[in-house]
């Protein structure tokens, strides 16, 4: 992660900054925004956040960010069933598409890291009560 440099963006105001924290929140929204995204890949860190009950928008992105530009990894778990090159390509336009709207930062590169595949589990059928149904 890069801080952006303190002279980013300057008004009769004063000057703006913008946290690589909040350019990793956006992607990670736009990312799970896409069909086809079962969730985000992180590490051992944002394993143990989530257990701890904080949900980290930020999961499964990293950033890097200098004063006018942005290149953003992105890494997911697929759901099965869904192309992969078609999946990647929407979140790799849904991500720049997101940051640029919001920050004004052009993003030069989205690179998108499938680490799973998730398959649908079968929903099972609700089972009566299994002594109710012995007993009449």
């Amino acid at each position: 992660m890069t801080i952006i440099a303190a002279d980013y963006e300057k008004t009769d105001m004063g000057t703006i900054q913008i946290a690589p924290e909040v350019i990793e929140v956006i992607a990670g929204l736009a990312t799970v925004e896409v069909e086809g995204v079962a969730g985000m890949s992180g590490g051992f860190v944002n394993g143990i956040t989530e257990l701890l009950g904080r949900k980290n928008f930020a999961k499964g992105i990293k950033v890097n960010v200098g004063q006018r530009e942005a290149a953003i990894d992105v890494s997911i778990v697929m759901e099965f069933g869904h192309r992969i090159p078609e999946v990647a390509g929407k979140i790799q336009q849904n991500v720049k598409l997101a940051i640029e709207s919001m920050t004004g930062l052009s993003v030069v590169e989205v690179n998108v890291h499938i680490h799973d595949v998730q398959f649908k589990t079968a929903e099972k059928p609700v089972e009566e009560d299994s002594a109710a149904l012995r007993v009449k």
